[in-house]
């Protein structure tokens, strides 16, 4: 299972962050039994590949094992994917015959949600799934990119944050998950990116906390060694 030490709260609810490969990954949220998870973005290599760039043609089959990993280290019942879940919309048809069977496996075994995001708008469940622009779930919203003036709490994807901090003369990047608190209780968080070939923005970008606004403070969490490490990046000083 997860460490505790990687459990915080977020209106009135407990979460916790799911360290993998060099930083937070994944979100799983006790209370609905569920995996969060954010811009997968399947199937990148191949959309590269027919614009003439060459990628090797395994992001989908590392993803979605990753995927898997996930949902084995916390016992998720259900997995929510914030958007971005292929890198385009036609992504699910050009799935090779293993991570198709992968993909197949998992939408099986656990009750599976695909939020579509400004990517994949029109994609289909080929392989299992509910397909859903956005969904609230107990009392929390999901949805790809964050609303500007949301007042409920709410969960997204869209902006693959990374933190970036310089430790003893070295620069490091980590993906991180982001958080805003505001008058009314109503938090606000921003997944990282999940996928095998997905980049980043620093957390820290006017574009990251303009998505938050408004809001009292924003805040990047991140696994560090066997804590959960909260790095200020916005404070209103109103």
């Amino acid at each position: 299972m997860v460490p505790l030490s990687f459990t915080f709260p977020f209106c009135g609810d407990e979460f916790v962050l799911v360290p993998q490969h060099g930083g937070a990954k994944a979100l799983f949220w006790p209370g609905e039994n569920a995996l969060l998870v954010a811009d997968l973005h399947l199937e990148k290599a191949s959309f590269y590949a027919r614009h003439g760039q060459m990628l090797p043609p395994y992001d989908s089959r590392e993803t979605l094992e990753r995927v898997a990993d996930a949902i084995r280290l916390t016992g998720a019942r259900r997995v929510y994917t914030l958007g971005d879940n292929f890198h385009d919309s036609d992504g699910s048809q050009r799935l090779e015959e293993h991570a198709a069977g992968m993909l197949a496996a998992l939408t099986r075994a656990v009750d599976w949600v695909w939020i579509t995001g400004n990517h994949d708008s029109e994609m289909e469940a080929k392989s299992g799934g509910t397909v859903v622009e956005e969904l609230e779930v107990g009392g929390t919203v999901l949805r790809h990119i964050a609303k500007p003036g949301e007042t409920r709490p709410e969960l997204s994807g869209h902006f693959h944050p990374k933190l970036q901090v310089e430790i003893r003369n070295r620069r490091i990047r980590r993906a991180c998950a982001v958080v805003s608190s505001s008058e009314n209780g109503a938090g606000r968080m921003i997944l990282p990116a999940f996928g095998a070939l997905t980049g980043g923005m620093d957390a820290a970008d006017p574009a990251i906390l303009a998505a938050l606004q408004p809001a009292n403070s924003v805040d990047a969490l991140v696994p560090a060694g066997k804590k959960l490490a909260r790095f200020p990046l916005y404070r209103n000083a109103a």
